[in-house]
């Protein structure tokens, strides 16, 4: 009898390697948070199939209304101007909460009583994400989705902010003092400039390694297509 090899199995490549996921996004957008939910799911099953794999997701701003005024306006006052008023928009959200569900989510539209200025939301999710050299950023984004779309709360609210800063696990007097300053101000005004001038017009906009991107929330089977493409380039 041959004795059993003591040589670990080799590793595949790619499973050794990190996969960067670039998403371009707005916390006010039901369509990022269904998004957000497919490409979890995405690299969930990618990282079944690979367990060394490291995905690095990185956030980036997009501001779909960068001119509401920074304390937000009524949110009925604001379906009244986009949608022609809340009938219209529940016609419109109809397909929203379904896409919703099947992924997940029970999405409360009709609690939403503020439609924010998410400046400086962006700005807290980039120091987030600089803090200690790169953290991941992702409790955070999660976190103000959930408090904006499940649970009908002022994400343009200062002191609301510096409490969810806090439910994602970091300083709420630090990230207090983050949004009283002007600190990220001019970096999220230009981010979102670019992101026009590059044609991003709709979000989410997801990229792959750089070298593949798809736009919307596309299903699991779209964006596991975009990495393939990515890694074969």
């Amino acid at each position: 009898m041959t004795a059993a090899s003591t040589t670990p199995p080799t590793t595949p490549p790619h499973a050794r390697s990190t996969l960067t996921v670039d998403v371009v996004s707005d916390v006010v957008c039901p369509w990022c948070y269904i998004g957000k939910r497919h490409l979890e799911t995405t690299l969930a099953a990618l990282q079944a199939r690979e367990p060394g794999l490291a995905p690095a997701v990185r956030w980036h701003p997009f501001q779909l209304n960068p001119d509401i005024a920074p304390g937000g306006v009524d949110r009925r006052a604001y379906l009244e101007a986009k949608f022609g008023g809340p009938a219209r928009a529940d016609t419109i959200y109809a397909r929203v909460r379904a896409a919703g569900e099947a992924a997940g989510l029970a999405l409360a539209l009709d609690a939403i009583r503020r439609q924010p200025n998410t400046r400086d939301a962006h700005r807290l999710i980039a120091w987030a994400q600089a803090r200690d050299g790169g953290t991941d950023a992702n409790p955070l984004v999660e976190r103000l989705f959930r408090a904006y779309f499940t649970e009908g709360r002022d994400i343009g609210d200062r002191d609301e902010l510096a409490r969810l800063a806090a439910d994602a696990g970091m300083d709420a007097s630090a990230a207090r003092e983050l949004l009283e300053s002007g600190r990220l101000e001019e970096e999220i005004d230009a981010a979102n400039v670019r992101a026009n001038a590059l044609g991003i017009g709709g979000v989410p906009f997801i990229i792959f390694d750089g070298k593949a991107a798809v736009s919307g929330a596309q299903p699991p089977d779209v964006l596991q297509e975009a990495i393939a493409a990515a890694r074969r380039r």
